[in-house]
């Protein structure tokens, strides 16, 4: 009973101030407070639709990432079939031209060329110089089949080995190269591979002997060309050159320009253990 005096005399004392206060200022107190309400509501819900929709685009992200890591293996893997059969065709004309050591050494060759492939990883993406590991040893088939009509030059400066470049992207241009260039000719003739930087760019030229309208008398440059083009499209979007073209010395000329990207720098020394 004593408790409740003071509660009922602190109830009266809010009820006498309420009394003297402006029922204007009451209601400008009431606004502000669900306007508050009404922001913070906001904030909370602008931030759940900001998480939702961040979480959708990062899946729809992942999605497309997928999809174009299965697109561009299954161009790759395009390629493998198209070179298999070329060099086995290649055998054959060996073979029916009685020249058994060298479709031998060709055989053992495209073996080597195959496990090489097959052992390596499968991804987007290798360095220049485990690109041209593999042209090499293709280029070595070439030289098999044609002899001493088919003669390669390459320059390949330190600083652009660790560069990225499309896996197997040199291949088929090579092939077409020696498709179109080289073999049609019967003096042979030269494939010349060669590598720089400019600014924030990788630049690779592959020249060969070709004279205008030899691909064109066979229907087009393959399968190679095409697929190179889609491959560079899904990974670099429109962040590449691919031209073909006829210098003013002569031959015949396929430009590459990627955006540069890099592995760890091979001129960057490891950490000392001290």
């Amino acid at each position: 009973m004593v408790t409740s005096i003071p509660v009922a005399c602190a109830s009266g004392l809010i009820l006498q101030n309420f009394n003297h206060v402006p029922w204007h200022a009451l209601v400008t107190v009431w606004a502000w407070s669900f306007f508050m309400l009404f922001m913070w509501c906001s904030l909370y819900f602008s931030i759940k639709q900001w998480q939702q929709s961040s979480m959708e685009n990062e899946r729809l992200l992942r999605a497309e990432s997928a999809l174009r890591e299965a697109r561009l293996l299954a161009l790759r893997y395009q390629l493998n079939p198209h070179f298999l059969f070329n060099s086995l065709n290649a055998v054959s004309t060996l073979v029916l031209d009685g020249n058994a050591p060298a479709a031998t050494r060709m055989l053992a060759q495209i073996g080597d060329l195959l496990r090489t492939s097959l052992d390596s990883e499968v991804t987007a993406e290798v360095t220049l110089s485990q690109e041209l590991a593999f042209t090499e040893g293709y280029l070595a088939i070439e030289q098999t089949r044609l002899g001493g009509r088919l003669k390669v030059d390459m320059a390949i400066p330190f600083e652009t080995r660790d560069a990225l470049v499309p896996n197997m992207v040199l291949q088929p241009l090579i092939e077409n190269a020696v498709r179109y260039g080289v073999a049609p000719l019967i003096e042979g003739g030269w494939i010349a591979i060669k590598s720089g930087l400019d600014d924030d760019r990788l630049r690779i030229v592959i020249g060969n002997s070709g004279r205008p309208g030899e691909g064109k008398k066979k229907n087009g440059n393959g399968i190679g060309l095409g697929n190179t083009a889609e491959r560079l499209k899904t990974l670099y979007g429109a962040n590449f050159e691919f031209s073909l073209g006829w210098p003013e010395a002569g031959g015949c000329e396929v430009v590459l320009e990627l955006p540069l990207r890099r592995t760890r720098s091979l001129l960057e020394a490891p950490p000392c253990a001290l």
